[in-house]
Parts: C-alpha cells; structure tokens; sequence
C-alpha cells in the first residue's frame, strides 16, 4: 500500500466509531443534546448507535474500564449553525482550534472526558 491509497484496498463498507461510557443513562442523554436526535438503533442495552450519513455510525457502549480515552472528530457542513443548535441544547464546547486558514475545530468533552470534535475542512 502506498501513500493515499484507501485501507483494505477501498473494500471498506461501513464505519462504526465507538465511544466507552461508564453510565449508559447520563451519557444517552448527553448525546442526544449533542447530536440533536434519539439513537437510530440500539443493537443492545449497553450500546446505542447515531448515523452521522450514509455508511457512517458512531455509537456508546458501556464499558467503564475503558471510559474517557476516546477521541473522535466529525468534520460537517454548516459548522457555525451546528455549534449554535448544539448550545441551544445546553451544550459548549471546551476548546476551539484553528490549525490552518478556514479550517476549524471545536471540542466537547462527554460526562467521562471523551473528546468529540466538530470541525470544517474549507472547500477547494
């Protein structure tokens, strides 16, 4: 494989980013007031999923052992509105980066101090 080539040859069809919680309860209400919406599934009583698009998933599950280290960052369309309906639901971001001109990235810490990002990528 050399550089910029996909993983698995571009085989991949679906991503499920995962985030280990230690109370499912407290952090099902937390995501819902992030992402705006219930779960779409729950596969089980320790996990709940959220489609972020087409192919792209991003769930909870109960793992305390593993809770606080995860890191994820969604980079979207209309960021400036999307931090405006996040706080509308009670919810501020903790830090906001700027690593490159139109680039943008703001992060939210979840009840056990898992990082989520939502940032912009400026269009060519």
């Amino acid at each position: 494989m050399s550089e910029g080539e996909p993983v698995f040859a571009g085989r991949g069809t679906e991503v499920f980013a995962g985030i280990p919680v230690t109370d499912f309860h407290t952090s099902l209400d937390w995501y819902q007031r992030l992402f705006g919406c219930p779960p779409s599934f729950y596969p089980n009583e320790r996990e709940a999923v959220w489609a972020i698009a087409e192919h792209r998933w991003i769930y909870i599950t109960v793992e305390p052992e593993r809770a606080g280290g995860s890191i994820q960052t969604i980079m979207c369309d209309g960021l400036e509105d999307t931090i405006a309906a996040i706080a509308a639901r009670g919810l501020h971001f903790s830090k906001d980066e700027t690593p490159d001109a139109g680039v943008r990235k703001v992060i939210y810490y979840d009840p056990d101090g898992n990082e989520i990002g939502i940032g912009r990528i400026p269009t060519p």
